[in-house]
């Protein structure tokens, strides 16, 4: 036996020499990105007071405990979350047996038979083992294999968790919108209640006009129908926040209105990363290198395959003869040599199976270069919305002072017996909708953040669920 195991050895020792020089193929990625971003300059931001981003926890530079703290339990209360969380575990645990099937196996069995002449019958015990050591590239193209459906794990939890943590906020932000929104119609609506009550005055004295008096209800009937509307706006953005929080119902204070609405300043929001760190952050980026990693496996395992296999193999049978039982002696047969798989006949099946895989793997170079550019794009437009955002702010900021200061020249002449209620009545209600389009914008102006840090892949991992990293998850 000794012999032969040596013989066994000395064939493999060649072919196992020429495979380990055999890696699969790993194509270069095209990672090149701008310098800096253009819409930032051209929006008018000056780069040295552009500082560095914490993409980790961007929700808190809005400076509302109440919205952080509804983060912090969708990211622990998440059901789609705990679903990508899940995944990754379970391709943690798989990437244990990615090389599985190339360590030797070893199986054992029993059973009886008879021979041809059904004379004697056979009690048959056996012992195998085999050895496929995944030669030419194949141990290492499942690696691989393993290594990138792992990483596509953690891209597609990277991508649940950048999603719920904008969607909370949006959510959030949504109900803060209603609330104010209702507050100033609320005020509008005792506005145009009094406006009503005056204009019907001035019809009763003889000095007003009924046209008046139609126009100011129907002015109060859209207020009306318009707080309908943000009931049920604020109703809708409640009900999904509570799903997004694990919720079967929502908090009774996100459904009703509020007496002092603010919504979370957007001061201290600062652009802090640059195009090159969209490649370390950005999901559908990894994803795609991810990708990019399976084809690259796929064409190393069709590759190896046009060589020859070898595989090493054992066997020991033990043979007793129960018919002829204590009259015969035991046989004990073992048998060790190597298995060699030559694809000849099959072998342009193979060819073509071969070329195809590396199509494919072009294909993903191609996919993983247009993900960067379409990172690349999709924050240049997020800039450019945002930018948009901030001048329509601006812009409404003026008219509001200036409306503000109309309307209190006006109340002071009333005050002073120059101007009548009803004269100061009309700034008065341009002032209120005036304040509530700039409350629009600022919302507007936020939720322009949240598609700006959401197109960066904000949240990125936490080092637990890195590659390597061995310990919990969060």
């Amino acid at each position: 036996m000794k012999p032969l195991f040596c013989k066994t050895l000395l064939l493999l020792a060649p072919a196992a020499l020429l495979a380990g020089c055999m890696t699969p193929p790993q194509p270069p990625l095209d990672q090149d990105t701008p310098a800096q971003w253009r819409q930032a300059v051209s929006a008018g931001v000056d780069a040295r007071t552009i500082r560095a981003a914490d993409l980790a926890s961007w929700w808190t530079l809005l400076a509302d405990p109440a919205l952080n703290a509804l983060v912090e339990q969708a990211l622990a209360q998440n059901l789609d979350l705990a679903q990508a969380l899940g995944r990754l575990q379970a391709q943690r645990i798989l990437l244990g047996i990615a090389t599985a099937a190339y360590k030797p196996e070893v199986s054992a069995g029993v059973r009886t038979l008879q021979d041809v002449a059904a004379l004697d019958s056979y009690f048959h015990a056996s012992l195998d083992v085999s050895w496929n050591p995944g030669l030419f590239g194949a141990y290492e193209s499942s690696t691989l294999d393993g290594q990138a459906q792992l990483l596509n794990a953690q891209a597609q939890l990277q991508a649940a968790q950048v999603q719920l943590i904008a969607n909370v906020v949006q959510r959030y932000l949504e109900i803060r919108v209603a609330q104010q929104q209702r507050f100033w119609l609320t005020q509008q609506q005792q506005l145009d209640a009094r406006r009503q009550q005056l204009q019907q005055l001035r019809v009763q004295q003889h000095i007003g006009s009924a046209d008046l008096v139609q126009q100011a209800s129907l002015e109060l009937a859209r207020s009306r129908s318009q707080e309908a509307d943000l009931q049920h706006h604020q109703a809708r953005a409640a009900h999904a926040l509570a799903a997004l929080l694990g919720r079967s119902e929502p908090d009774g204070a996100w459904l009703a209105p509020s007496s002092a609405p603010s919504l979370p300043a957007t001061a201290g929001l600062n652009l802090q990363v640059l195009p090159a760190e969209l490649l370390r952050h950005r999901p559908a980026i990894l994803a795609a290198e991810a990708g990019v990693q399976r084809a690259a496996a796929a064409a190393g395992l069709s590759h190896s395959a046009l060589y020859p296999r070898f595989a090493l193999g054992g066997s020991l049978l033990y043979s007793y003869n129960l018919t002829q039982n204590r009259r015969s002696s035991s046989n004990h047969v073992p048998m060790l040599g190597p298995v060699i798989d030559i694809p000849l006949l099959d072998w342009g099946r193979r060819r073509a199976q071969a070329d195809a895989d590396e199509v494919q793997m072009n294909n993903a170079v191609k996919a993983y270069r247009q993900s960067v550019l379409d990172g690349i794009a999709e924050v240049e437009t997020a800039l450019a919305g945002l930018a948009a955002q901030q001048q329509r702010q601006q812009s409404l900021d003026t008219q509001t002072s200036l409306l503000r200061t109309r309307a209190q020249q006006l109340q002071r002449r009333q005050q002073l017996g120059l101007a009548s209620e009803l004269d100061a009545m009309e700034p008065r209600r341009l002032l209120l909708l005036q304040q509530s389009q700039q409350g629009v914008a600022q919302a507007a102006q936020a939720l322009a953040w949240v598609t700006l840090f959401q197109a960066l892949g904000g949240a990125p991992l936490p080092q637990q669920a890195l590659p390597g990293a061995t310990g919990p998850l969060p």
